[in-house]
């Protein structure tokens, strides 16, 4: 298939790091840099960070009411600078540091599985960039912090209907580029490489699962997970998967990346719970990144009403 060119626990506010501080501790790194290191490839290397990150293009989109919360918004230097994407970095920076090696145009997808429409998909094939809206969800992470995103994609059910999944089709597995080369931190085993999520078959085709390609009316940056990434706002931060390159129809539930590496810490199903504790925090209240203070957990944080039926007689402190 022809694949086509696009366009161009609980933290402080504290961490985020401004952009003053950034920009100058960049210039004495490569100052350092430049009286240390004296390979051609590697002086090139400093050069391209130097250039910051790849220029985001403007989406056309429209504003889907239903999904715009009476809350303010994140500001975006927090939201594009304070990230959990490990396979750049454990710290909350890195992945705005590191990510700018990601290429990410041309970017294709496998699909396999129980599907009628297996192969390999160019992101224009799978994302229909004429239908593009604006959702404004909440994203509450595990770590007991959250931020009000302005996300711009598409249902996730609408990819799914295009790649007609069989009636075997139980579970949507995903999984994210695992590329030494452009991901630094691919070369520490912090999790069992590459990164894997799923989601229940209806849970992915509910009207809240969303695939998202944009932010704040551009392109999705890099760190944020480029060019295309899951949201799934009722469920933990860590369940919404970036950089997709492989989706998967199974008819098993998978043991997802969280779930092997602390079993007893992230379940499958990682609905936002306040009842339900972290073995090592509570998850009753957070912290809004850029608020003081803390507020109170909502339970799938705050769309019981789209959500709540999914789970209907089930033990969600068991299913956690």
């Amino acid at each position: 298939m022809l694949i086509k060119q696009r366009k161009a626990s609980d933290e402080s506010e504290n961490n985020v790091t401004s952009e003053w501080a950034y920009l100058n501790r960049r210039k004495l790194m490569l100052g350092a840099g430049a009286a240390l290191i004296g390979a051609g490839a590697a002086l090139s290397d400093l050069q391209r960070r130097d250039a910051g990150p790849r220029e985001l293009g403007s989406l056309d989109f429209s504003q889907n009411p239903a999904f715009r919360p009476d809350e303010v918004v994140t500001p975006e230097a927090a939201v594009t600078r304070y990230n959990n994407f490990y396979e750049f970095g454990v710290s909350k920076e890195d992945p705005f540091i590191n990510a700018w090696r990601l290429q990410t145009s041309p970017w294709s997808v496998t699909v396999d599985g129980f599907t009628d429409k297996p192969g390999t998909y160019a992101f224009e094939d799978l994302v229909d960039m004429n239908a593009l809206q604006e959702r404004i969800y909440r994203l509450r992470c595990v770590e007991a912090w959250s931020m009000v995103i302005p996300w711009i994609g598409v249902p996730l059910a609408s990819i799914i209907k295009k790649l007609a999944p069989t009636s075997d089709a139980k579970y949507v597995v995903f999984e994210t580029l695992a590329d030494p080369a452009q991901m630094p931190g691919i070369r520490w085993p912090v999790i069992d490489w590459p990164y894997q999520e799923g989601l229940r078959m209806d849970e992915a085709m509910n009207d809240l699962a969303f695939i998202a390609v944009g932010l704040f009316g551009k392109e999705i940056p890099n760190q944020n997970g480029a060019p295309m990434r899951l949201v799934t706002p009722w469920k933990y931060g860590f369940k919404s998967i970036k950089s997709i390159v492989r989706i998967t129809f199974s008819d098993t539930q998978p043991t997802t990346s969280w779930m092997k590496t602390g079993p007893s810490e992230y379940g499958f199903f990682s609905n936002v719970n306040p009842e339900v504790s972290h073995p090592r925090w509570s998850q009753a209240r957070e912290r809004r990144i850029g608020e003081f203070g803390r507020r109170d957990t909502l339970k799938f944080n705050g769309y019981g009403e789209e959500v709540a039926d999914l789970y209907a007689g089930m033990d969600l402190r068991k299913y956690f």
